[in-house]
């Protein structure tokens, strides 16, 4: 059986392309560019929670990476480095293969250079932690947005939950629908080339990991706004085109959550630079609503005219 050291050797150890000294010593060896701040972040992925046991290993590894690209994106940083964590079971190394296969597809996609990490034997936990730049004080944050704003998502949210539902035998789509689905939850493309677009741009910014609305709460909280949702705007057709049940579809796109679309804030007069920004990068930006004075309320305009109260609640792990 192949030791600890060896599995790294075999499957994680690439040559680096801006990284001084990476895999295979006690620490990595990183130097930001000049004048360019570091944004960090971690996020864990554990069997059973975050994925089903029987994921396809190379949409694994992908997914594994991409969704901590997704976190980059969202503050307008670009990826350069990640740390992988991993617990396995046992040393299967056709499975590690091929999640490693997938991990570098998605490294290699963008232009990010594993570092290190650790392995140990243990229930199956993915963990990375991934660090960007972007010039000193350019991040979008969570608190920027302001009463007047408008409210834009990238994309298509709601697949990846569509997409969970028939994995799952909950919802029965379209034969083409479900692939697209099923392939938004298990290879999510983090939207970098929106983010780094947006800065300037967008006043406040997250992505799309525990549902639309609870997402958006977060805003809210730190930007000291509330928003009303116009139904009519959402990007609901398309779900609803898949063959899915009118009600689960608009659930999966406001609460469904694992889409990694960019949900953000801009003035009303980047209006006509958005629509040109979406048509370059040939990704639909939707605006869905209006950040408003009312500090944390959130209301859907119904297709009507009426205003209804939402919750801004999304995935709780602990719930």
């Amino acid at each position: 059986m192949p030791s600890e050291f060896d599995l790294i050797r075999r499957h994680f150890d690439r040559a680096p392309r801006h990284t001084e000294l990476a895999v295979g010593d006690d620490a990595a060896l990183m130097r930001a560019r000049p004048g360019m701040q570091l944004a960090v972040s971690t996020d864990m992925l554990v069997a059973g929670t975050h994925f089903l046991a029987d994921t396809d290993a190379e949409d694994l590894g992908w997914k594994t990476l991409a969704v901590n690209v997704s976190d980059l994106a969202a503050m307008g940083a670009e990826p350069r480095w990640a740390l992988l964590a991993v617990a396995l079971p046992a040393a299967d190394e056709g499975w590690i293969a091929a999640f490693a296969r997938g991990l570098f597809a998605c490294a290699e996609a963008f232009g990010i250079d594993l570092v290190g990490g650790d392995t140990t034997r243990g229930p199956l936990t993915l963990s990375v932690t991934i660090i960007g730049e972007l010039p000193a004080g350019a991040a979008i944050t969570r608190a920027g947005g302001r009463a007047g704003d408008d409210l834009w998502v990238s994309g298509q949210p709601g697949r990846a939950a569509l997409g969970l539902a028939a994995l799952r035998g909950e919802a029965r789509l379209h034969e083409a629908a479900r692939a697209e689905c099923v392939a938004a939850l298990q290879r999510p493309q983090p939207r970098v080339a929106l983010g780094l677009a947006l800065r300037g741009l967008a006043s406040a910014m997250l992505d799309v990991s525990d549902g639309l609305l609870g997402d958006l709460g977060h805003i809210l909280e730190r930007s000291g706004v509330g928003a009303v949702i116009d139904v009519a705007a959402l990007p609901l057709p398309a779900l609803l085109a898949t063959g899915a049940d009118p009600a689960l579809a608009r659930r999966c796109l406001l609460a469904g959550g694992d889409d990694y679309e960019l949900l953000f804030a801009a003035p009303t007069g980047a209006r006509d630079t958005l629509a040109a920004l979406s048509a370059r990068l040939t990704l639909p930006l939707h605006r869905i609503g209006t950040l408003v004075a009312d500090t944390g309320a959130l209301q859907l305009r119904e297709t009507n005219g009426t205003l209804t109260p939402a919750a801004c609640s999304g995935y709780d792990h602990f719930a």
